[in-house]
């Protein structure tokens, strides 16, 4: 009588040589340098042409040479980078989810990626939501390393969701550094001062900066700059915070500013 393999050791046997793959087996996290949440607001405020601006320059700063040579700098020569688009409570999007990027090749087929996603615009402004959406990414991204970054742009406070300083001061306990980009090409009229809310009311965690960006031809060169920035960061030292000329920034003047508003237009919620 032929003896035939019970199917668990004939499965255990397979797998153990290479011909296929143990079922339910969890892949092992890439170790890279960097994990990078590129964060960017949709919202109505951002007009056309500086949504195109915003994304034309996040596409030209991950084909960039310099960006590409600072990725490959590192002790793992690899960061893993994602790209999300947000407005109000209800739009967050990884239009580009997680890629590795450890070459040329990849940053270019990121860039392309993206690139070649649709412009879309959404009402509502929350850096809140947005930032608690991206610091949910890094769970599942399957990747591991010493820095996690949200890198998050935007041209107007938060005026949806939880306070923003709620959202922030939540994300930076679980070890993640805010970055970021505010747009001042046009002012918003509720608050014209956006590196100064973002400086007071959106970054943080050790080494944390922001970039503002005040002109359209800042755009290209102020992403790449940014981008190599935060690829190259070394362990942060102490952080000296300058004595203050100007009073603190109200972190609730984006709420404050839509609740005025819906006393005209009650429907705006809606």
């Amino acid at each position: 009588m032929t003896m035939r393999p019970h199917p668990l050791l004939l499965a255990l046997l397979l797998t153990a040589r290479g011909l296929v793959p143990a079922h339910g087996a969890t892949a092992r996290p890439v170790t890279v340098d960097l994990q990078l949440v590129i964060a960017v607001d949709v919202s109505a405020s951002m007009e056309r042409d500086e949504y195109l601006l915003q994304r034309n320059g996040y596409v030209a700063a991950i084909s960039h040479d310099d960006f590409i040579r600072a990725v490959l700098s590192g002790d793992n020569r690899r960061i893993a980078l994602t790209y999300v688009e947000w407005a109000d409570t209800n739009r967050q999007k990884a239009v580009v989810p997680w890629r590795l990027i450890d070459s040329a090749a990849s940053a270019r087929a990121f860039a392309a990626e993206l690139d070649a996603e649709p412009f879309v615009e959404e009402r509502g402004t929350s850096i809140s939501a947005a930032l608690t959406f991206s610091a949910g990414l890094f769970a599942d991204s399957g990747f591991t390393g010493p820095r996690r970054v949200i890198d998050i742009s935007g041209d107007g406070p938060n005026n949806y969701g939880p306070p923003v300083t709620e959202a922030r001061d939540r994300v930076v306990s679980q070890g993640i550094v805010i970055n970021g980009l505010p747009i001042l090409i046009s002012p918003s009229p509720t608050f014209p001062a956006m590196d100064r809310y973002y400086a007071d009311c959106v970054i943080g965690g050790p080494g944390s900066f922001m970039l503002p960006i005040r002109a359209a031809s800042e755009f290209a060169l102020a992403i790449r700059l940014k981008l190599i920035q935060e690829i190259a960061a070394r362990p942060a030292t102490p952080r000296v915070v300058p004595v203050r000329s100007t009073p603190p920034v109200d972190c609730m003047i984006g709420e404050e500013a839509r609740q005025h508003v819906n006393q005209f237009l009650p429907g705006l919620d809606n």
